[in-house]
């Protein structure tokens, strides 16, 4: 009996260890992400206003000669990205030190509204049917920032990752499945394989290479939902489609 719980109180002294080096990581690791964003912002600011001042000294006809024009374009796009990745690790920092936004009940459709006119253009120019059915959820029990972070990521995502064969249908559906609320989007995208499923929400890990992004979005959302208890998972099928269902914490 002595021995058993001499092993149980070793057990605990042991995972408390290692609890508080797992802390002490995550910590570190939040205090990189937070000065890596803060001090790369002016370098770039810099590397941007250089390239503009180039534009101006180039007179119009050396700027079209050669090559001079597209690598310009290539110079401006790197640097956009850049920024891009800048301000999503800024956010994630910012979560990273968020972990209890404080919840509320959020009015789903409203949120969805929003996202939808932000989107407005893209879903013009892509000729997207974005379908939505909101009937089973009036209200959505979560922080508004985030909740409309998560809209916006999986709709955004499900018109870039279109199949060039066929117009994007978009589905986004909320019903209940017991007490928890429950969040569907569904496309007819190019999918993905179950190789890329494992990785589709790791940090900075990008899967389709022909359309712009830093891999940071889907690890945010992600994050943002199971520092709430909630759950995100994912099915898909290449050249089928996929579809994402959140479930929301009760």
């Amino acid at each position: 009996m002595l021995a058993s719980a001499q092993q149980a109180q070793a057990l605990a002294h042991s995972l408390l260890i290692a609890n508080e080096q797992l802390t002490r990581t995550n910590t570190d690791l939040d205090n990189f992400i937070y000065t890596a964003s803060h001090d790369l912002k002016a370098p770039i600011a810099n590397i941007e206003g250089l390239l503009l001042l180039l534009r101006k000294q180039l007179p119009a006809e050396a700027q079209q000669a050669g090559l001079v024009h597209r690598v310009l374009g290539m110079m401006q796009g790197a640097i956009e990205r850049f920024q891009l990745t800048i301000a999503q690790l800024t956010d994630l920092a910012k979560l990273q030190h968020a972990y209890t936004q404080p919840t509320e009940e959020v009015d789903l459709a409203a949120v969805v509204e929003a996202v939808r006119l932000d989107l407005a253009l893209l879903l013009e120019e892509v000729h997207a049917e974005l379908v939505i059915n909101l009937d089973g959820c009036a209200t959505v029990s979560f922080a508004p920032q985030h909740l409309r972070s998560i809209v916006y990521n999986l709709l955004s995502n499900a018109l870039k990752y279109r199949h060039p064969a066929r117009p994007p249908v978009v589905q986004l559906r909320c019903y209940h499945k017991g007490p928890a609320a429950v969040l569907e989007v569904k496309d007819n995208g190019l999918g993905l394989t179950p190789d890329q499923q494992s990785k589709l929400f790791t940090m900075f890990r990008r899967l389709h290479d022909h359309v712009a992004g830093s891999g940071v979005g889907l690890y945010m959302v992600k994050r943002m939902i199971e520092n709430a208890g909630g759950t995100i998972t994912v099915q898909s099928e290449p050249d089928v489609g996929s579809t994402f269902t959140v479930t929301f914490p009760t």
